[in-house]
């Protein structure tokens, strides 16, 4: 029988007992939870635990806080790491809302060609940005005399950290902008025109308050990025401590695993806020285009135009020079004194450093977190909407699939090791395998292709689930039938979504690998603390190209399916 009955003009629906399928649907999504909860939420509580307990296990309460407080370095690291993040985010909201503005607001030419460039950074590692301005800025490095015109003494320490997260978080704060700004209606523009408003009043009465939550999201998207980077502070920092190095050291240098979680759930504390901050914000967003909204076109304006090209033209030429250097210096023979290309370093990293078995590793681990993760997302977000979900099972789902984006990997890593390596859990024999690296990888980037799967799912019209509920055809008959072929173009972008985070990621496993199970971003950050930083140039280079591969061909795939199932959408 069906879950309700339609009623009367008048009458109340009539609600009858949920079905075999309904039941099968519950199990489901229950399925779903109790993943997220073993591996999300146990991790977790298992890090809460560790803070608050002696390294014998007793409970010590907020001792090891006040013990940690004490130190002068924590007060150092934690003022390290919010001017910093502070200083990167002041510069690339600005910075990305101007290039925004140019592929939204002008007429200028290649606007394709610029934006592929400025998504460079998504496909390496943050390291590559940090190699890179070694060899530009370093010791040895190609400008080092422009440092110190500059008045900057060596790039090892914030200065470094800056630039490379500048470039490494820059797209991030672009593609948030781009969409704020694209969400415009042409009739104000028109009726400011009539009025005779001036072009500056424009900008600041209607561009930027339409924009305004887009630059809210964007700034706490950035800050919470580089406060909980890792890589980059690693390669680059030096002596400059922050709350990111000094998890590390103190749980793999000084195995002080207290400790340790104190600063982890510090680390923790910016990220919950910002998200906190950004969901206040999203709350209060109002729709800035309605049903008779005109979309706004841009006119040519000849300098204006130019000086957009121009800007745009500086910041592409940036993202190519970074990668550049990158990919230059892993040819170079003998960097600085024979420049002559070679594959030395190729040959080293691949066969010496053992990179080679560290990159296929990585391939199965992107491979295995694209397929289940997407399956495991999609599955979960469409018994959410799409069918009868226990309102307690489903809140509590919402819940857990949201939380991803406020935890670090830094800090998801290291729950995993106090919750994954306890001897009496029965899930011990995980730990350090490449299952429990890709299981960690599809949590932590959980919260975006959930929201993908979810925004994909809404903008479907619940009359498929309706009458199929009404002819008695199980849930999973829609799924596979009519759902999964409407959605297909969506799950491709997920997956290719789960493949080049989990290629690129280095802070969520860093703490989780064997030997055996290392992955190539660990081979390269270990590469660079042998000093075989050439070595390090071309591992990341080759992790930026299997990316670059790998999304070309989730491109293709994507058109290949879209012609095969999205006849409908062009009248064929």
């Amino acid at each position: 029988m069906t879950a309700a009955l339609t009623a009367a003009p008048g009458t109340v629906p009539v609600r009858l007992r949920s079905t075999s399928s309904d039941r099968i649907a519950w199990l489901a999504l229950g399925a779903v939870a109790l993943l997220l909860l073993v591996f999300l939420a146990a991790p977790l509580l298992a890090l809460l635990l560790q803070s608050v307990q002696d390294p014998k296990g007793a409970f010590v309460g907020l001792a090891n806080f006040a013990s940690y407080a004490k130190s002068p370095t924590l007060w150092q690291s934690l003022w390290n790491s919010l001017w910093v993040s502070t200083l990167v985010t002041v510069v690339v909201v600005p910075s990305a809302f101007v290039f925004a503005y140019a592929l939204t607001r002008s007429c200028m030419p290649g606007k394709a060609l610029l934006r592929g460039i400025t998504l460079i950074p998504l496909l390496a590692p943050t390291l590559l940005s940090a190699i890179s301005l070694i060899y530009w800025f370093g010791n040895q490095g190609v400008l080092k005399e422009w440092l110190q015109f500059l008045g900057i003494r060596q790039i090892y320490g914030a200065p470094g950290i800056v630039l490379a997260e500048i470039f490494a978080v820059f797209p991030h704060a672009l593609m948030i902008l781009v969409t704020a700004l694209s969400a415009a209606d042409a009739r104000l523009y028109e009726a400011a025109d009539a009025l005779g408003t001036s072009a500056t009043r424009k900008f600041f009465t209607i561009t930027l308050p339409g924009a305004k939550y887009g630059l809210i999201s964007a700034s706490l998207v950035v800050f919470t990025l580089v406060i909980t980077d890792f890589g980059i502070p690693k390669v680059i920092g030096g002596n400059f401590n922050v709350l990111a190095t000094d998890v590390f050291k103190l749980v793999i240098g000084q195995q002080d695993f207290q400790r340790g979680a104190v600063v982890a759930l510090l680390l923790l504390a910016p990220a919950v806020l910002t998200y906190a901050v950004d969901h206040l914000v999203q709350r209060r967003q109002t729709a800035m285009l309605g049903a008779r909204a005109v979309p706004l076109k841009p006119k040519r304006a000849p300098l204006f135009d130019a000086l957009m090209t121009a800007y745009c033209g500086v910041v592409a030429a940036l993202m190519l020079a970074m990668l550049g250097m990158t990919v230059f210096a892993s040819f170079a023979s003998f960097w600085p004194y024979n420049l002559k290309p070679s594959l030395r370093h190729y040959q080293m990293g691949l066969f010496d450093a053992e990179f080679g078995e560290g990159f296929v590793n990585s391939l199965r681990m992107a491979a295995g977190t694209a397929v289940f993760g997407t399956a495991l997302v999609f599955l979960g977000a469409y018994l959410l909407e799409k069918t009868r979900a226990p309102a307690l099972l489903g809140s509590g789902v919402r819940l857990l699939a949201m939380l991803p984006m406020a935890v670090p990997g830094l800090v998801l890593g290291l729950g995993y090791i106090f919750f994954f390596n306890a001897p009496a859990n029965p899930l011990n024999p995980l730990y350090q395998t490449m299952t429990m690296l890709t299981l960690c990888t599809i949590v932590h980037f959980y919260t975006t292709g959930h929201l993908t799967a979810v925004t994909a799912l809404k903008a479907l019209d619940s009359e498929f689930e309706a009458v199929a509920a009404s002819m008695k055809v199980p849930f999973w008959t829609t799924l596979r039938r009519v759902t999964l072929p409407l959605c297909t173009p969506t799950l491709i972008d997920v997956a290719r979504y789960f493949f080049v985070n989990a290629m690129t990621t280095i802070s969520a496993v860093v703490f989780l690998y064997s030997p055996e199970t290392k992955v190539a971003s660990i081979a390269i950050l270990n590469l660079d603390e042998a000093g075989e930083i050439g070595a390090a140039a071309a591992c990341a280079t080759m992790i930026f190209a299997a990316s670059a591969v790998a999304t070309t061909v989730f491109w293709l795939l994507a058109r290949l399916v879209e012609r095969r199932t999205q006849a409908w959408k062009h009248g064929t």
